[in-house]
């Protein structure tokens, strides 16, 4: 978050954030790939930090092994291709998934054209016989469109991760 000046949001703006954010998981569980990617912008980072070997966070995508990071909408369209012409073996079964999450921090910009949003998720899922559990925290930054929100950033920090298989977008 830069150092412009924040301020906290009305009912209305956290009641909006939280109905745009719930089409998010909503999108995911239903393997809805395409509804999913339009609640991002064109120029969208999406960054999934990787634990360094002293317990801290990496802090640069450029620099560091990221779990996953995608440097604007792009990356994650390719991904979604990948994932339904079938060219993806390690999302292949899809499995059933279910994501819960919790707004625990919000702001809004001082010129109100952004909100930076932090949640508490978890998601369970099933596939080939195997139940998972992932958790963390998400960090976003959303901009205002003339009807909505758009995803400006989502970072997405895994506590647990202990992963025994290939991690993908709709595992977090």
């Amino acid at each position: 978050m830069s150092s412009m000046h924040v301020r906290g949001p009305t009912a209305e703006i956290w009641l909006s954030a939280l109905r745009f954010l719930g089409q998010e998981v909503k999108h995911l569980d239903d393997q809805n790939w395409e509804g999913w990617l339009a609640l991002y912008a064109p120029d969208a980072e999406y960054w999934v930090p990787a634990w360094d070997t002293d317990g801290s966070l990496v802090s640069d995508p450029s620099k560091h092994v990221s779990l996953i990071y995608y440097k604007n909408r792009g990356g994650l369209e390719d991904r979604i291709y990948r994932l339904r012409t079938g060219r993806s073996a390690a999302g292949m079964p899809f499995p059933r998934t279910s994501h819960q999450f919790q707004i625990i921090e919000m702001t809004v910009s001082d010129t109100g054209g952004e909100l930076y949003v932090r949640t508490n998720w978890v998601v369970h899922s099933v596939a080939e016989h195997e139940v998972r559990q992932y958790f963390g925290t998400a960090h976003y930054t959303l901009e205002s469109t003339s009807d909505d929100w758009r995803i400006k950033s989502k970072k997405t920090v895994v506590l647990n991760d202990r992963i025994d298989q290939a991690l993908d977008v709709y595992h977090i």
